[in-house]
């Protein structure tokens, strides 16, 4: 793997059509390698491949940090949430060594900015005493994207990502130390994860970590991602390939699979008792007591949770 440093005129951006509308992205490129990843075209912007210069070649935004304050003191920004690690991990492997996401996260703290992560990795428990902070004080929501628990879907899927049981065992740690956080069933990637097996052992796992949420998604294959999965699915599983010629003759799974596949996993977390049963996004608007209220009230509630015991498949 090669790092290399990027310079980033902004370090939020402005997306569309998702459930956020404001991310931000310390890494582009990302070692955990999944074939599916819908932002494996933006290396083309670079002039690189899609492919394995997406695996392999990560650049890091040196300045996220001063980007990021520049753009906070701005009187322009309205305060709303930020969405990290939408595009590519922001607890990818080189994290551990640069730490930008934690300085992001300091950074966002200190101007009251809530905050929503996605990743892979358990790497995100050293930052458990910012994401206390942050439950306790603007919000945060954090979605560990596992999309199934059997060892070949996840080799050949996620072959750079760390084992999904992992995963579960941060989550069921953030969990116990009152953050909200649940799981992001995703990608669910037809013939490959989308079993009732493999759909059970993911809703059951939620369940025993006392998961807030989860929520399914269909794979997506737009261009960047489409190209490499097939090619990585034509020297693996050739058998799927016609299927998936067909099945994916749009960038988006047929709207009835999609349908039926949600209500199967509602299903499951009704079954388990998984959870809100609704998708994650922006935080309720209540309404908030004075500081000396506040401190006489005692811990917050989403803080007053028993102990989460351990008696998973995934041990």
């Amino acid at each position: 793997m090669n790092a290399e440093p990027l310079y980033a005129k902004t370090a939020i951006n402005r997306v569309d059509n998702m459930p956020f509308r404001w991310s931000l992205n310390p890494y582009r490129g990302c070692a955990h390698s999944c074939l599916y990843c819908y932002a494996r075209v933006t290396h083309e912007y670079l002039g690189l491949n899609a492919g394995e210069d997406f695996n392999r070649r990560i650049f890091f935004k040196e300045n996220v940090v001063e980007a990021l304050e520049r753009q906070l003191q701005s009187g322009r920004w309205r305060g709303e949430s930020v969405a990290l690690g939408t595009a590519t991990d922001c607890y990818q492997p080189l994290e551990g060594r640069l730490r930008l996401t934690r300085r992001v996260l300091e950074t966002l703290l200190a101007h009251g900015i809530a905050v929503s992560i996605t990743t892979k990795s358990p790497l995100i428990l050293r930052d458990l005493d910012l994401l206390k902070e942050l439950a306790r004080g603007p919000g945060v929501v954090v979605h560990f994207s596992i999309g199934t628990l059997d060892p070949d879907a996840w080799r050949f899927l996620e072959p750079g990502t760390p084992q999904p049981k992992y995963r579960l065992r941060a989550l069921a740690r953030l969990r116990s130390e009152g953050i909200r956080a649940g799981i992001l069933m995703a990608p669910i990637v037809p013939r490959l994860n989308d079993d009732s097996r493999q759909l059970e052992a993911v809703v059951r796992a939620a369940a025993a970590c006392g998961a807030a949420f989860v929520v399914p998604l269909a794979l997506r294959l737009p261009h960047g991602a489409r190209e490499w999965f097939f090619e990585r699915l034509q020297a693996e599983r050739p058998d799927l390939v016609p299927f998936y010629r067909t099945f994916y003759a749009t960038d988006n799974a047929p709207r009835a699979y999609v349908n039926a596949l949600e209500a199967r996993v509602q299903k499951l977390c009704s079954q388990y008792g998984v959870g809100e049963r609704k998708a994650p996004g922006r935080r309720p608007v209540t309404r908030q007591a004075s500081p000396a209220r506040r401190a006489s009230a005692g811990p917050a509630a989403s803080a007053i949770r028993p102990p989460v015991q351990l008696r998973l498949d995934f041990a």
